[in-house]
């Protein structure tokens, strides 16, 4: 059996000759006791490639059946023979007790034939019943015999009996008729002419007492709607419209139906007033849907969708929810502790008298001496948490040491975070490198109603920076694209009143002026801090110059906390869930609803949809809900969803394409003699200058792929499938903004293309590099802190006199406390890690037979190979000393776009998909 286990074959279309076909079946018969049969000529009909052997005899798996075969031609009868699937089954690694006992029960009856049954489907139908040929129902075998073999993945066969008539199959059938579910992750068949057949399935089959549909897998082997053979597609549409369900009722965790929600289940007002929250999605509050749980409505809300609490799970399609052996569960089990353990822990330990940082020493002992704790658990629980850090016990005592990784942001100097061209360079190569823009215009113009929100026009004047111009005049410098800005004015400026309003909670609407060096580099040279004008003649901006004496650099560098304040909260909310999370979500429902297994282009997306669902339940569920981590974590608090849903309404898909984003922003300018049609204005620009190498390896892959199963564009517009896809994906999932005219059109391969790569670079790339270097940054806090709780003192203050006397402590207590800090590096921390299961973009799943088309198997290994070339063009620019953004002295190396990781948090690798 080992053979057919191990034998990779770069699509099933291709025909093992007569040698190759002996020596498998020499190992399999040494292997499994079987013996070899001479089997009739099968033929195969690819819509690709012909398998047939006309004339040939085939050997199959076992002489118990050895008949008289006749040869090719004539009319004779049609004889039974035999052949044999290898399913592959990954069990779980650690099992309770009750796990245990019902393994040991579905054993037993399996000897009363409660067991797992399958059935072949061929491509053909029959020409007497209409209906798809059939094999005999045929029984897995020695599942008793293997129930207690402690292994990850378990094979099991199965002796199907087929007539010589019966064609290929294209689809099995599966009944599992014991008390618990299975995952099936491959079924594998030999003995048709064309060599081994390939079934991945990846997929929770459950016990037929809870789910009693036969479960349908098809073959590895690509088709297009038009093109599905005459026997699978009645099987097609039905597997599509289980998945699809009819929208009624509420989920059971076992189901695999994907359906689409409004996010009506953040807030809890059951628990009180102070935890509601406003529903997002519909036309009051635009948002982009989720995934229906159908849970009932709350007692007090009727809107409102009761809460799942944690430890409780979320509902999420089976199959999308995270694989549950040790390795796979390794993320989210860090997740779950911290969030359920570790986090109360630090709430019973720091006490009211104890909140706050009295020196930046206080910080680093964090990383070297550690935090006490409270356990409040016994050590022995402690040790099997899998928690990020090092907790050691204090002996005989309910006490324990916390200690947290050095940030990779203090590894290579420990001061860099205050200065000025660092501040700068994490606007380029940080972890939300994708807000800075060019400035077009100076002063910059609000586009906030000014009835509502005061003058338009920015309280910054040239006086502010024509002194750090180089000798330019500013008109000079906005026409040499010297002049560039974060710009978060508008968006915060709505929310301060209820923020500020809000208890240890103070910020601005910022933004800050940037100035491009003669040697590529950008430096600060103004900040604007704006609050809502109280009054026709109060002073609501203010604006900081870059420091002249120890005064104005206590100020200047409290300015520059409450941007990174800002840019932490744009970063969390809008940049990265709701661009590569919220807003991927509902194309993900719509694959699955809408594009069979079969279809070539959910094979292309399947990578890059994995466990996506799964972490936006997880969100939704203890990180985005009302007091959660992230409104207790970052500036805007309770409003922190509602600033997410006004970034929402600014969003385009057509803007989300790297080259079309970096345009938008002014960051690069269209130029056909440039490599990627592009010439960035800032050449040193990390980000970017890496994602484009990344965005045109996933656009070449694509390319080859659309244009090999759409060779031309009216096989796009009558795909009945992909249009549903698309159509639903912006209609249903993203309904608010359906009408808008920059969505793009889906009429061409090129079109498909295009929408293609933006899907899978924002899920893969994107993510990425917004993602996994949240704790390498973010860790430590006073270089990025996610809120500020106090505003900056001006003269005529009480408090100036205070931060004259200690402007250190002032710094320190405008900081997160130390509550507050210690629960956000313990949440970002886990964010940034990756998974020992992790897939990386280049990587898949069983690679040679996700599949059954050579070619494109090929092709699949020459964007791998492109992905590798791209990390060794990465690493030789982080060795460039000409690039100073990424190479220098106490400068970190810009690696978050490097495709491979190690687990851990590295800060780099890519995975395929929105994992975490």
């Amino acid at each position: 059996m080992a053979a057919v286990l191990s034998k990779e074959i770069l699509g099933c279309s291709s025909i093992f000759d007569q040698q190759r076909s002996s020596s498998f079946l020499s190992a399999f018969s040494a292997s499994d006791s079987s013996k070899v049969l001479l089997v009739p000529n099968l033929q195969r009909r690819w819509s690709k490639s012909s398998c047939s052997t006309r004339g040939k005899v085939v050997a199959a798996i076992s002489e118990d059946l050895v008949k008289a075969v006749p040869g090719s031609g004539g009319d004779q009868k049609s004889v039974k023979f035999k052949v044999r699937g290898v399913l592959t089954v990954r069990k779980n690694i650690k099992e309770d007790f009750k796990e245990t006992l019902v393994n040991q029960l579905d054993a037993f009856t399996e000897k009363i034939g409660r067991n797992v049954v399958l059935q072949l489907i061929s491509t053909e139908v029959d020409p007497k019943t209409k209906a798809p040929k059939r094999s005999n129902e045929a029984v897995l075998k020695d599942w008793s015999k293997k129930s207690n073999v402690k292994a990850e993945r378990v094979h099991y066969t199965v002796d199907f009996s087929v007539d010589s008539s019966f064609g290929i199959p294209g689809a099995i059938t599966v009944i599992n008729k014991h008390q618990k579910e299975f995952f099936l992750e491959t079924i594998t068949i030999e003995g048709f002419a064309c060599g081994p057949l390939h079934f991945p399935c990846n997929s929770w089959v459950q016990s037929k007492k809870d789910h009693p549909d036969k479960r349908i897998f098809f073959s590895n082997e690509p088709y297009l709607p038009h093109e599905t053979p005459a026997g699978l597609k009645a099987l097609r549409e039905k597997e599509l419209k289980g998945l699809r369900g009819d929208g009624k009722g509420e989920r059971k965790l076992s189901d695999r139906i994907y359906d689409f929600d409004v996010y009506n289940d953040l807030g809890n007002p059951d628990k009180g007033v102070d935890l509601s929250r406003p529903h997002l999605g519909g036309e009051k509050i635009p948002y982009p849907r989720r995934c229906r749980t159908g849970r009932l409505p709350m007692d007090t809300d009727m809107h409102a969708e009761s809460r799942v609490e944690k430890p409780q799970p979320m509902y999420v399609p089976r199959d999308e929810q995270f694989e549950e052996s040790k390795q796979n569960t390794f993320s989210t089990g860090r997740l779950k502790a911290v969030l359920h353990n570790l986090i109360p822990s630090l709430k019973a330990s720091i006490s009211s008298d104890n909140r706050d940082f009295n020196g930046f020493s206080d910080i680093d002992n964090l990383y070297s001496e550690g935090l006490l704790l409270k356990l409040g658990l016994q050590e022995e629980i402690w040790k099997k948490l899998p928690l990020p850090k090092v907790v050691s016990r204090i002996k005989e005592s309910s006490q324990g040491i916390l200690k947290y990784d050095i940030p990779k942001i203090l590894t290579k100097d420990k001061f860099s975070w205050l200065r000025d061209d660092e501040f700068a360079r994490q606007a380029l190569a940080g972890v939300n490198p994708v807000s800075i823009e060019r400035l077009h215009v100076f002063p910059p113009v609000s586009k906030l109603d000014p009835e509502i929100y005061g003058p338009q026009e920015s309280a910054l004047k040239d006086e502010h920076i024509i002194g750090q111009l180089e000798g330019m005049t500013v008109q000079q410098a906005l026409e040499g694209n010297k002049l560039y800005i974060v710009d978060y004015h508008d968006i915060y400026l709505p929310f301060l009143d209820k923020i500020n309003a809000l208890d240890g909670r103070k910020a601005y609407a910022t933004r800050t002026i940037f100035f491009k060096t003669s040697l590529g580099t950008l430096k600060p040279i103004a900040i604007e801090l704006s609050l809502p004008q109280a009054g026709p003649s109060s002073r609501s901006k203010r604006v900081l110059k870059a420091p002249v004496d120890a005064t104005s650099n206590w100020m200047w560098q409290l300015a520059k906390a409450h941007v990174c304040s800002n840019d932490a909260g744009v970063h969390q909310l809008a940049n990265h869930w709701l661009r590569t999370h919220a807003c991927l979500e509902p194309f993900i429902l719509a694959a699955h609803r809408q594009l069979s297994a079969m279809h070539p282009i959910f094979k292309l997306l399947d990578p890059h949809m994995r466990y996506t669902l799964e972490i936006n339940g997880l969100a939704r569920q203890n990180l985005l809900n009302a007091d959660g981590v992230i409104e207790s974590c970052f500036t805007p608090g309770k409003y922190c969803m509602e600033i997410s849903a006004a970034a929402y309404k600014g969003w385009r898909f057509d803007m989300e394409a790297l080259p079309a984003d970096l345009i938008r922003r002014g960051m690069a300018e269209p130029d056909p003699t440039k490599p990627h049609g592009l010439k960035l204005l800032i050449e040193d620009y990390p980000y970017a200058t890496d994602g484009l190498l990344i965005w045109s390896a996933i656009e070449n892959w694509v390319r080859t792929y659309v244009n090999h199963y759409y060779p031309n564009s009216s096989l796009i517009c009558n795909d009945k499938e992909l249009q549903t896809w698309y159509s639903e994906s912006i209609n249903v999932g993203h309904a608010d903004l359906r009408h808008k005219d920059w969505w793009p059109t889906l009429n061409n391969g090129k079109d498909l293309i295009s929408v293609l790569t933006t899907l899978i670079w924002l899920a893969s790339a994107q993510h990425a590099a917004l993602n996994f270097g949240q704790y390498p940054y973010g860790g430590y806090v006073p270089n990025r802190p996610p809120l500020m709780r106090r505003l900056i003192p001006e003269e005529t203050d009480p408090e100036y006199t205070n931060f004259l006397a200690d402007p250190q402590k002032y710094f320190l207590l405008s900081l997160p406390s130390l509550l507050q800090a210690t629960k956000y590096m313990a949440v970002v921390d886990t964010l940034s890690t990756h998974s020992p299961d992790e897939e990386y973009l280049g990587e898949r799943q069983q690679p040679w037979i996700w599949s059954g088309d050579t070619e494109i198997i090929e092709a699949f290994f020459e964007f791998s190979s492109e992905i590798n070339r791209i990390e060794m063009e990465i690493d030789n620019r982080n060795a460039n000393p000409s690039l100073r953004n990424r190479c220098g002295a106490g400068v970190l190396p810009y690696e978050l776009l490097t495709p491979s990781s190690d687990p851990g948090v590295t800060c780099r690798g890519v995975p395929n998909s929105v994992s975490i």
